[in-house]
């Protein structure tokens, strides 16, 4: 059996996989009610929680661009990216986050961050405006997984880079359009299993590759070539960059609506706990697997960059190891689970808040739940296109990552994590530390024509404005008596629902 012959039969049984779970689970409850379809029946356990959240977290754009750009960029020091990734987006979140947004969600039966912005805040017009953002700057990020997983089968498969996107589209549409956030989950639960074995066989085939040459050759090697490249110790420039790749990969998903999602259907605080450490773990192999791998690529490429730049480094070296056929296509089903698990959370979130907060909450107050439910797999068939548009351009990976997660979390992280333990935080201040977070991530991509190579640099600057503002804004606002400067106590006050 040959090479491609091999990969396609690979590739083929987890299509079909796939699409019985989509079919397993796209039942009447399922399509009728946005309940369902969103947030399941809020029963969910650690693991199946915990890897869902793992899985939308790392995708081709992290073992592809980001891994790759970062050993390039940094060498060794690129794998405390993914030790950033386990401890601060993975461990610190789910303490500080998970089981307060599980129970406000919960109780007061919110389904999206709009909501949860309008509930707490007092706000319909904060509602619309995060819709809106959502909707619109989800899709950037949607368009950089399309581009970190043509690149791979490009050189991998040699097939087209719009036939490749077709086929992540079909495979994310199929389990979400079908089945929804149960269908998500369940997917994202063996996925989750599919990325920490390709992970480990892949850290062990690079490891014992040629171009490395074990371990222990292989870091004294990048070492030794980190030295002669003045990379060891990094120059401030490069210092200031790799920091801010750390927080802004690790903290920008405090503020993602579709990693805070992942919370809102967790069963108990029991499950919160055991969830913290899966997750955790998970993070550290995955992420740390993903960054490590690519902290080798000097020793594949000297100091060339190979053609088409930073996007195809991980996808040469993978070609270049020599890797056995069937391993090419574990790799391979690897980055297409991480792919669609990342693709089916971002649309899930984009499109649902779109359909319930903005057209049932705004435009069409009357149209009922199954409409609803109808009118949201519509929507991700337009995200789908939107992404597709977006991921033909020549933007690199991490730029069209960096400015999502840089606007989308800078303009929410403040005022949703200040939410969840500030009751003096009003409706005001998080107008102004929504906007605030936004302008300072968008202004800059938007005067740069979206090229800016300082994207996560940005990004961590709108995050920290968002936090700060909030809170001054609404200390003053406060003081002064302005309007919008009422506390909301019914929000912390009412029993929560059995």
């Amino acid at each position: 059996m040959d090479k491609l012959t091999t990969i396609w039969i690979v590739i083929a049984v987890y299509a079909i996989f796939m699409l019985v779970v989509g079919i397993l689970n796209s039942g009447k409850d399922n399509s009728s009610s946005m309940e369902k379809f969103t947030v399941g029946g809020r029963n969910a356990g650690a693991w199946i929680s915990a890897l869902s959240y793992g899985t939308a977290y790392f995708s081709a754009v992290m073992f592809i661009g980001y891994s790759g750009g970062s050993g390039w960029s940094y060498g060794l020091w690129s794998a405390l990216v993914g030790v950033g990734n386990a401890v601060f987006g993975s461990f610190l979140a789910w303490k500080v986050l998970a089981n307060r947004t599980r129970d406000y969600t919960r109780r007061l039966k919110i389904k999206s961050m709009p909501q949860l912005f309008e509930t707490r805040f007092r706000s319909p017009g904060m509602r619309i405006f995060s819709c809106l953002v959502i909707f619109v700057f989800l899709v950037p990020y949607s368009a950089s997984v399309y581009k970190g997983l043509t690149s791979i089968c490009s050189v991998i498969l040699g097939i087209d880079e719009n036939v490749c996107m077709i086929i992540i589209a079909l495979a994310s549409a199929v389990v979400l359009v079908l089945g929804g956030y149960i269908a998500t989950l369940k997917a994202d639960f063996v996925q989750g299993f599919i990325m920490m074995i390709g992970v480990t066989a892949l850290i062990v085939l690079v490891i014992v590759s040629p171009q490395v040459g074990g371990l222990t050759n292989g870091i004294n090697n990048m070492a030794e070539y980190m030295k002669e490249n003045k990379m060891m110790p990094l120059d401030a420039s490069s210092t200031v960059s790799l920091i801010s790749m750390i927080l802004m990969t690790s903290f920008g998903t405090w503020g993602l609506p579709q990693m805070v999602h992942k919370y809102y259907g967790i069963k108990d605080a029991g499950e919160v706990k055991r969830g913290t450490i899966i997750s955790t773990l998970f993070a550290l192999l995955v992420a740390g697997g993903g960054y490590f791998i690519g902290s080798f690529s000097h020793l594949f490429f000297g100091n060339e960059m190979p053609e088409g730049g930073k996007d195809y480094l991980v996808p040469l070296m993978l070609d270049k190891a020599g890797l056995p056929d069937i391993l090419i296509g574990v790799v391979l089903v690897l980055l297409i689970s991480a792919s669609v698990s990342t693709l089916s959370g971002i649309t899930l979130s984009a499109c649902s808040t779109f359909s319930m907060d903005f057209i049932k909450g705004t435009v069409k107050k009357d149209i009922s739940d199954k409409s609803t439910a109808t009118l949201t797999r519509i929507m991700c068939l337009v995200f789908v296109v939107f992404s597709y548009i977006i991921a033909t351009t020549d933007t690199p990976i991490i730029e069209l990552m960096s400015y999502s997660w840089g606007i989308i979390s800078g303009a929410f992280i403040g005022p949703y994590v200040l939410t969840l333990y500030m009751k003096k935080i009003n409706r005001f201040g998080a107008w102004c530390g929504m906007l605030s977070g936004f302008l300072v991530a968008f202004i800059p991509a938007a005067a740069s024509g979206f090229t800016t190579p300082d994207g996560p640099l940005y990004a961590c600057i709108a995050m920290a404005s968002s936090f700060v503002v909030t809170i001054l804004a609404s200390m003053i606002s406060s003081k002064l008596k302005l309007k919008g400067s009422e506390e909301n106590d019914s929000f912390y006050n009412e029993q929560t629902e059995n």
